[in-house]
């Protein structure tokens, strides 16, 4: 009976255990990220290309700049 009341008492583990539900929320959380994120790309128009999108947003502040 005594060994019983010290199993339920017993703690160490639970710290393990919080850490194991955190990181398996963080992973589904990513993955959901990572899905989303792929079935926008998948469903973009255009090609997304990082000099493209430089010389926009330079052109779109410079019209910003000349109607003022």
């Amino acid at each position: 009976m005594k060994k019983m009341k010290t199993l339920l008492k017993e703690n160490s583990g639970q710290g393990a255990a919080e850490y194991i539900l955190l990181f398996g929320g963080v992973i589904v959380i990513a993955l959901l990220a990572l899905t989303i994120y792929r079935s926008y790309m998948e469903t973009s128009d255009r090609s997304l290309k990082a000099k493209d999108d430089i010389i926009d947003v330079r052109n779109t502040i410079l019209d910003n700049r000349t109607h003022v």
